[in-house]
This record gives structure tokens, C-alpha cells and sequence, in this order.
């Protein structure tokens, strides 16, 4: 079992950034990819980045490239998503995964932390 915590999410102007920090606990000896999904009000959960067991290879959803940057270190059982140039449409409550493989699939996660919310007013 492996247990996820997510935490940074809060109020911003548009253009302003935020780091989402994601606290992974348990078994966390397995090789697990993590994902950052989000899911707006109204809409569905979707995919926004991953990064693989390494961190070598990172993966990110077209509305958010080059604005958004996943990261983690290993050693602190720690996964983050830098945001920048944030914009209304990125407003969502946004969840941490781990899958044994990386995916944009949410589908096939295994895990997940209970979301935070982040506001970007206009």
C-alpha cells in the first residue's frame, strides 16, 4: 500500500505560479512511475504529467507544456509539479498517482492522494 499526500494548491492570480509537493509513504520501495492528474469542476479527471521511476523521462498533457514541470526526489519519497503561467482553465483539484509504469492512462494508477485544490483568478 502506498499512501499519497499532496499539498501546496491555493489561490493565484493568473500568470502567477505554485508548486504542488506530493508526500508518498508505505511501499514505497517499488519502482513507481507518479502522475499529476486534474479535474475542474464540471469536467472529468484528466492527465496532466508524469515522470518515470527515474526521473529521466517526463511526459505532459499539450495544455500544459512549457508552462508545467514535473519532478521528484527519490531520496524524500517526493513528487512536484512546478506551475507557471497559470491561467482561469487551469483551476482544478489536482491528484497525485503511482503506477508501475507511466501512463497517461488513469486508469492504470494504483494510488492516489485525496487532490488540492488550486484557484486561479482572472
Amino acid at each position: 500500500q502506498v499512501r499519497l499526500v499532496e499539498s501546496g494548491g491555493g489561490l493565484v492570480q493568473a500568470g502567477g505560479s505554485l508548486r504542488l509537493s506530493c508526500a508518498a509513504s508505505g511501499r514505497t520501495g517499488s519502482r513507481y512511475a507518479m502522475g499529476w492528474f486534474r479535474q475542474a469542476p464540471g469536467k472529468e479527471r484528466e492527465f496532466a504529467a508524469a515522470i518515470s521511476w527515474s526521473g529521466s523521462n517526463t511526459y505532459y498533457a499539450d495544455s500544459v507544456k512549457d508552462r508545467f514541470t514535473i519532478s521528484r526526489d527519490s531520496a524524500k519519497n517526493m513528487v512536484y509539479l512546478q506551475m507557471n503561467s497559470l491561467k482561469p482553465e487551469d483551476t482544478a483539484v489536482y491528484y497525485c498517482a503511482a503506477t508501475l509504469n507511466v501512463y497517461s492512462d488513469q486508469s492504470r494508477y494504483d494510488y492516489w492522494g485525496q487532490g488540492t485544490q488550486v484557484t486561479v483568478s482572472s
